[in-house]
């Protein structure tokens, strides 16, 4: 049978990560709310995350694959997954596993009331910079976006399938999920979290793309919010 929820997994040299990512995953699904299958999105890594992720699939079947041809950023990662997702639900989670799968199941609980749950991240240990950008970033995104959403970067979330699908992504659309979701007169809510630090592996943000990056998306997001088309049928006769 067709799980409930495919999750997706942006990689980008992460191979020191995937081995985890298997073993935490195949604990997960035995405990899942929601039946689960993952997928990887291979971002044009430059290490040997790709043939890791090959040995995975072949080792288990509720993981899976695909690979683009060089590295395109988060949000177009995000956007394959959100293309070649076949399930109700869509999750999404980082390779670094700084949040956990587990948390799923607490993100479950409200998947069938509202279109986008996402998590919150609390008893984060991050250093005081990357604390102190985010905060501001995220400031500075909810004067646009006014989606009241405190940790819009929280890698954890659960989408409807046909909700994601119908978003017009563009890079830097990854931190305005909830904002998107909302245009399409969805409901959205934040969820508290767990948080952990990242183990090994390297972050690919620094204090540009957290902050001066984000700041320019926000326009982009007034020109797209101003652009938008949403309807409702009133009657149909197919």
């Amino acid at each position: 049978m067709k799980p409930d929820i495919t999750i997706i997994i942006p990689v980008f040299n992460e191979e020191e990560n995937l081995k985890r990512v298997q073993e935490t995953f195949e604990k997960y699904f035995r405990s899942a709310k929601l039946s689960s299958q993952v997928l990887f999105i291979n971002d044009g890594s430059k290490d040997n995350s790709q043939q890791v992720i090959r040995d995975i699939n072949k080792a288990n079947p509720l993981f899976s694959y695909i690979s683009l041809d060089k590295n395109y950023g988060l949000s177009t990662a995000i956007k394959a997954g959100f293309d070649y997702a076949d399930t109700k639900w869509i999750g999404y989670i980082d390779a670094d596993l700084q949040t956990t799968p587990e948390d799923f199941n607490i993100l479950a609980d409200y998947c069938e009331e509202y279109d986008l749950v996402t998590g919150v991240r609390t008893g984060r240990k991050d250093s005081f910079t990357k604390n102190m950008s985010s905060t501001i970033a995220n400031s500075i995104r909810r004067s646009f976006t006014h989606d009241e959403m405190d940790d819009t970067g929280c890698p954890l979330k659960i989408i409807k399938a046909d909700k994601a699908k119908k978003i017009p992504m563009f890079n830097g659309l990854h931190r305005f999920l909830p904002a998107m979701i909302l245009l399409q007169k969805g409901k959205v809510i934040q969820i508290p979290v767990r948080a952990y630090p990242r183990i090994a592996g390297k972050s690919n943000f620094h204090l540009w793309n957290r902050l001066a990056g984000p700041l320019s998306d926000c326009f982009a997001y007034l020109w797209m919010k101003r652009k938008h088309i949403n309807y409702t049928v009133a009657e149909k006769n197919l």
